[in-house]
């Protein structure tokens, strides 16, 4: 009976994900037809600059609050007041370290029209502080319904203010605007609708424990941030913001099955393997499930990508974006590889082995690391689409091992 129960939670969860993914899709749909053709490449090209930056800030800094609390078998009431004072100093910190770097950015990527962008962007982790940590209770309890309209009225917000802007003043500077927008109305929300909210009380004990459970969670994002932004970063320093503006919109398209299927499946099954991992029988069945659906739907997605890149790129983003095809048939072929590696974590998650999300994407940025750059210098951005695909490539025997290593064995 428990395990229709979770069946049944699991299968609910799916349903507000996948129309909150659906939601998702249609507001970035609804952007990126508006955007792409009053923005320029360049434009892009210089938002995505701004936005690496700030999300590398993010990442090296990440405690791990929100899988922390999904994990706990005990009350976490006395972790939020904690979690929101590491959360606001970790956003200070943040926004002080772009405005103090945001020289030398501009001039890795020797783009000065960058710099202004940069210290205005340093705004949004400031405000994204002061989100109530309790909202990981949404996912810990499985109220996925909650959540889809929590998140959506966000997201919504931060899509209307984007594109209003952006149509009336043909600015780039719009697409930050958005961000603050949707931060700003996330930090008002997390406070009226989520119970407990904290209070500015450090709790030593937690406090430690936070930093001490979380370390492998900052690893692994860091990790992930240089697996995922590598080539970004490469295409950006050796060809210029235009060509990075091309490259990432070819990458946000190939995504599509990670972001579309994977992520979506890995959201509710976190918490659901969570509740089961002490069954190694019924662990096992449930991921070994999982990853057959995840590998099959994302199969159809990414064939549909690699056939018909050119309709794809004409139909979302105009005929200016179509040099990003060659890239967008290769980074389909990655699409699809990398959504075996969301269930993959979840499931190590599940039964607190952090490190081996850490072990298993330190594989895929060193594959990453070692390939982009004599690829991008030699064939351009279907190079990085090389170099991104044999960086998910390498990742999958590391997988396959600490999944058998777990499922096969006595969970420690």
């Amino acid at each position: 009976m428990q395990n229709m129960g979770y069946k049944k939670d699991a299968i609910k969860g799916m349903s507000w994900i996948s129309g909150f993914r659906i939601v998702t899709r249609f507001f970035a749909f609804f952007k990126i037809t508006i955007l792409a053709r009053v923005l320029s490449p360049s434009q892009f090209g210089l938002f995505g600059i701004a936005s690496l930056f700030l999300a590398l800030l993010e990442t090296i800094t990440e405690t791990g609050i929100n899988i922390i609390i999904v994990q706990s078998k005990e009350k976490i009431e006395e972790y939020i007041n904690s979690a929101w004072v590491v959360s606001i100093l970790r956003g200070i910190v943040i926004s002080v370290m772009i405005v103090i770097a945001a020289p030398f950015v501009s001039s890795f990527f020797k783009t000065s029209e960058s710099l202004p962008l940069l210290l205005f962007i340093s705004l949004v982790p400031f405000i994204r502080g002061f989100i109530n940590p309790s909202e990981a209770l949404y996912q810990k309890n499985l109220h996925f319904r909650a959540e889809f309209w929590f998140r959506t009225s966000v997201l919504f917000f931060d899509t209307l203010v984007s594109v209003i802007l952006t149509v009336v003043t043909h600015s780039v500077y719009s697409l930050v605007w958005g961000m603050i927008a949707g931060a700003c109305l996330e930090v008002f929300l997390s406070f009226a609708l989520i119970t407990p909210r904290p209070r500015f009380a450090v709790e030593r004990a937690y406090f430690r424990e936070i930093f001490h459970k979380g370390k492998w969670v900052t690893f692994y994002s860091f990790f992930n941030y240089l697996a995922e932004n590598g080539d970004n970063v490469v295409v950006g320093r050796v060809m210029g913001a235009a060509s990075l503006g091309l490259y990432q919109m070819a990458y946000k398209v190939s995504i599509l099955p990670i972001s579309e299927i994977s992520e979506v499946v890995s959201r509710v099954v976190f918490p659901v393997y969570t509740m089961i991992a002490n069954d190694k029988k019924r662990l096992l069945s449930a991921f070994s499930k999982t990853i057959a659906s995840v590998a099959l739907s994302a199969a159809l997605v990414g064939i549909i990508i690699f056939l018909f890149p050119g309709q794809i790129i004409s139909l979302l983003l105009g005929k200016q974006w179509l040099s990003a095809v060659p890239a967008l048939k290769v980074l389909a072929l990655y699409g699809v590889v990398r959504t075996l590696s969301g269930p993959t974590s979840a499931l190590f998650l599940s039964v607190g082995k952090q490190k081996y999300v850490t072990v298993m994407t330190f594989t895929r940025f060193a594959g990453l690391a070692l390939t982009i750059y004599p690829l991008v210098v030699l064939y351009g951005l279907v190079g990085a689409g090389y170099s991104a695909l044999l960086s998910a490539v390498v990742e999958i025997p590391i997988m396959v091992y600490f999944a058998v290593k777990i499922l096969s064995k006595k969970i420690e």
